[in-house]
């Protein structure tokens, strides 16, 4: 049978072009990728790269306040949305035409329309052409996902927040995750009067507890008004913004209501069904360890298949199927202790078991730690970071790290490299410390707080 080309890929997301890439530049596959609206996907166009720029652009009201205590005479002005907007929509041209480059470059052919499966060898374009394909990869991410909220008001999700025309003078964030909490430090830090609400007993749920808390302590000390146990019971349209109803009884209006309640994986319409796909609980494409679905030529990477909705875990995903398939290397993607960050202000770093799902396999030690560090306490703020290790009584193996402090993203980088090859509490002990710094602490915590 001949075929026109050995792998299609359907998204032109992180995991997408890393598989396409890997595939054509490197073991000289024949490949053609459809992206039916801009090529970089929920990371670099949507998600992680536009929200950490605002992350930077919402701190500086700190350091401006940080540098006055420092000695210098600086006085901030007010924060102009639409400049800061204007360079962040350059550079995420910018990246996408970088991303473009890479798979033209490799010699992937890129189709600008949706794709979807005809059958277990067939793709068609919305142009109308159709291709018969050796291998199919669907890679098309996720996409937030709203409640029906009565009402009927206009409701915003994260993919709107970057491209407001101006900031509204307040914001209401629904949802607890580490999404919500992100734009709530944001838009904070950038001026805007912020509530968030959360239905549960406290944010960010399935991170460890003892963090969880001491970040909701944080996120409420820099003046956001987090309030847990509660929801919106209705939304409605009204002069000069939305009102709301909460489960609590409470009401207010908002200049925009933000829904951050979760996402689920873009599988609508894809022709999945003509396979006998049928989609997991979440809505999610199932695969196995080597990213295949029960049709043998059919792959799926990245977050439409559920499995750890982080951009590095989809890029080797895509990389460990391309090298499989094609470049003779089979190899598993490894989704075995993976570090994330929450960018929340300050943020979250954190590496393997919480001290809860430890608990629960065996006995621990719990080293942990509070402490004002240099920098905050000479500039007057009460702000306390967390440094914590869960250990295997045991065998001693370190088996989660969690950090809550500025720059906890870059920390926890560096720790999971050696809780990844399996450092024990004693290895952090025979490490000299880096002083002063706030990491120091990892490797000075000698003495348990908590056993069993």
């Amino acid at each position: 049978m001949a075929f026109d080309y050995d792998l299609y890929v359907i998204g032109g997301g992180s995991g997408g072009v890393r598989a396409a890439r890997i595939a054509a530049g490197e073991h000289g596959a024949k490949v053609g990728l459809a992206e039916e609206y801009r090529m970089g996907g929920t990371c670099v166009i949507r998600g992680c790269v536009p929200k950490k720029l605002m992350v930077y652009a919402s701190s500086f009201a700190v350091s401006i306040e940080e540098a006055r205590q420092f000695g210098w005479t600086v006085e901030a002005g007010g924060f102009d949305w639409p400049k800061f907007r204007a360079k962040l929509d350059t550079e995420l041209d910018r990246l996408e035409a970088a991303y473009r480059g890479g798979l033209t470059r490799a010699g992937v052919t890129i189709h600008d329309t949706r794709a979807v499966i005809e059958d277990a060898h067939s793709v068609r374009l919305a142009t109308g052409e159709r291709f018969r394909v050796k291998h199919v990869l669907i890679a098309t991410g996720g996409r937030p996902s709203v409640p029906e909220v009565p009402g009927g008001a206009t409701l915003l999700t994260s993919n709107d927040i970057f491209k407001l025309d101006a900031l509204p003078a307040s914001a209401l964030i629904v949802g607890g995750g580490f999404i919500a909490c992100e734009f709530a430090c944001i838009l904070n830090g950038m001026g805007v009067k912020v509530t968030q609400a959360y239905r549960g007993p406290q944010i960010l749920r399935g991170f460890d507890d003892e963090a969880r808390d001491h970040l909701a302590e944080l996120i409420r000390a820099q003046g956001v008004d987090l309030r847990t146990g509660t929801d919106v019971a209705e939304a409605r349209d009204v002069e000069g913004g939305v009102h709301v109803n909460f489960t609590d009884g409470s009401e207010r209006v908002f200049g925009k209501v933000v829904y951050a309640t979760g996402r689920v994986p873009n599988t609508e319409g894809l022709g999945l069904e003509t396979l006998g796909l049928k989609p997991g609980h979440k809505g999610e494409i199932v695969v196995d360890e080597w990213s295949q679905t029960p049709v043998p030529s059919v792959f799926a990477v990245g977050d439409v298949t559920g499995r750890i909705n982080l951009t590095p875990v989809a890029i080797r995903e895509g990389h460990a199927f391309a090298d499989t398939i094609f470049g003779a290397r089979p190899r598993e993607a490894d989704h075995h202790l993976v570090p994330s960050a929450v960018y929340t202000q300050p943020e979250l770093g954190t590496i393997g078991l919480t001290e809860a799902a430890a608990r629960a396999k065996g006995p621990v030690e719990i080293y942990a730690t509070t402490f004002r560090p240099m920098r905050s306490a000479f500039a007057g703020s009460p702000d306390k970071v967390l440094m914590k290790l869960v250990v295997d009584a045991g065998t001693r193996k370190v088996l989660g790290c969690h950090i809550v402090a500025p720059e906890a993203g870059e920390m926890i980088q560096l720790a999971a490299i050696a809780i990844k090859m399996g450092a024990t509490k004693e290895d952090f002990d025979r490490t000299v410390a880096v002083h002063p710094t706030m990491s120091e602490e990892l490797v000075t915590m000698r003495k348990p707080v908590r056993k069993g």
